[in-house]
Parts: structure tokens; C-alpha cells; sequence
């Protein structure tokens, strides 16, 4: 089993759109959790990350919050990280982590592959009725 990814605070405070203060005081008022390096520096796991991650994109306004994906009517967009991927013949299977929550989409085996989506990217889902479609930034 591969150990999980650790970033520093600033790599995540920029993958959550923060400022590295905030993160720094979300470290300290235990909102977030990390791990110590033997040399007593903080490190925050992917997993942590990824449950804070749908958040980055809710200050402000709507169009300046979609500006990183493509413009769509719809408004069910959650954005979260690839977990897994997993193409079997023409179908392909895509499972993400969005606000510490595992969901799944079933998409073309082409689609996997003209994205090019890879484990631990960051994506948004959209989703629409019984449809879960992916959209690259």
C-alpha cells in the first residue's frame, strides 16, 4: 500500500485557495489535522486536503468560481479528486472524493482517455439526475 501524500502548508493552502496564515491557524485550532516531520514541521495529508476541497471553490462570486472549468447550466457541480480509475473495454469507471465522500461515475473509456484523467486530479463533477459526467479545468 502506497503511503499517503503529504504536502506542506503552504502547497496546501494553495490547493485550497487559502492563505497559508489561515491554514496555519486552522493547524492550530485543530480544524485541519497534520502530522509532524522529525524536525517538528507540519505536513497535511491528502486525505485532509480532500475533505476541504469542495470548499475552495465557494468565495465569491459564481462566475469568478467557475472561471477554472468550463461554463455549463448546470449548477450541481462538486468539485473533488480522482480516486481511481478503471477502464475495462469500451466503459470506464472514475470514483472521486469530494468533501470526504466517495462517488463514482461511469463513462466512456474515450472520454477517460481525451481527458486524460489521472489519480489525484482535481476535477468537478457534475451531476445531473441519475448522470454523473466529469469536467477537466
Amino acid at each position: 500500500m502506497k503511503p499517503a501524500k503529504l504536502y506542506t502548508p503552504r502547497e496546501a493552502a494553495q490547493i485550497l485557495a487559502v492563505s497559508y496564515p489561515t491554514l496555519k491557524q486552522w493547524i492550530y485550532h485543530g480544524k485541519i489535522r497534520t502530522v509532524k516531520t522529525a524536525g517538528g514541521h507540519h505536513r497535511v495529508p491528502e486525505k485532509e486536503v480532500d475533505k476541504f476541497l469542495y470548499r475552495a471553490g465557494q468565495k465569491g462570486e459564481v462566475h469568478e468560481r467557475r472561471t477554472n472549468f468550463r461554463r455549463i447550466s448546470g449548477r450541481n457541480q462538486l468539485v473533488g479528486r480522482v480516486m481511481d480509475v478503471k477502464i475495462s473495454g469500451l466503459m470506464a469507471q472514475v470514483s472521486l472524493s469530494i468533501g470526504g465522500q466517495h462517488i463514482t461515475s461511469i463513462i466512456t473509456a474515450d472520454a477517460v482517455r481525451e481527458m486524460r484523467l489521472k489519480k489525484g486530479q482535481t476535477v468537478a463533477a457534475l451531476i445531473k439526475s441519475t448522470e454523473v459526467m466529469i469536467i477537466l479545468p
